[in-house]
């Protein structure tokens, strides 16, 4: 219980400190756009960083090498827990914007970060919202900026982390309309570092893997059926072994 006190303790704190942070980005952004975004960036990481430390998380980082540099792409990954983002975020080396439930929208003051940092939200039942959602997306990605999903639409609660739920094809559009490639992502061992024992946070293992790009220009529209079933079943094979490695 001590590990979540803190944690929480930690996150006001960061969310304090980012009141006179919006407006020094926004100042640093008018001038020099590219510094002001990357300020931005390096400071969501550093903060969910400090979040993440009292939890005493031992996180291991497969792939890195995998992760396209100088070209935006698509990350897919299963979801687990509200670890994957806090975790998940620091690991990647340039700008990207995650595409998340609207639940961070009651958080004072995160939902103007996330927006600044490219982030897009989706709300329950509302279809005209999220598809304009992904359009936003599939805009930030013709600019250069890379996007994250979790194509399951909802963190998985199953007591047995390698039953990954289905993967929703809209999800795959971000990179079918912009032949941008998919990296797929595997999370192992977040949720029994939290939400499996809530409010008390446990020690442990985590892994994240990023896997081998997988090119979508090229691919004929043949291939491109099913895309989501074809990423689920890699990103399930990873999820297979590195919950072996625990």
């Amino acid at each position: 219980m001590i590990r979540t006190i803190i944690a929480v303790i930690f996150a006001v704190l960061v969310v304090i400190i980012a009141i006179p942070y919006l407006g020094l980005q926004w100042l640093l952004q008018k001038k020099w756009p590219h510094f002001g975004e990357k300020f931005g960036f390096r400071y969501m990481q550093f903060a969910f960083r400090v979040v993440s430390f009292p939890l005493g998380v031992k996180l291991d980082v497969i792939g890195r090498e995998n992760i396209p540099r100088g070209r935006p792409c698509l990350f897919i990954g299963n979801h687990r827990s509200y670890l994957d983002v806090i975790l998940g975020y620091p690991t990647l080396p340039e700008m990207t914007g995650f595409i998340a439930k609207n639940d961070f929208t009651k958080v004072p003051i995160m939902p103007i970060m996330m927006r600044r940092l490219y982030c897009q939200f989706l709300i329950d039942g509302d279809l005209r919202q999220n598809l304009q959602s992904i359009l936003a997306a599939i805009d930030n990605v013709n600019q250069g900026v890379s996007m994250y999903i979790y194509p399951e639409g909802k963190r998985g609660t199953g007591e047995d982390e390698r039953e990954l739920l289905e993967f929703h094809e809209g999800s795959f559009k971000i990179a079918t309309k912009t032949k941008c490639p998919i990296v797929p992502v595997a999370i192992v061992g977040s949720r029994e570092r939290f939400e499996s024992q809530f409010p008390k946070a446990r020690a442990g293992h985590v892994i994240i893997e990023y896997g081998t790009p997988i090119e979508v220009e090229g691919m004929s529209r043949e291939d491109l059926k099913g895309i989501g079933a074809k990423c689920r079943r890699i990103v399930a094979e990873m999820v297979q072994r590195n919950h072996d490695r625990l």
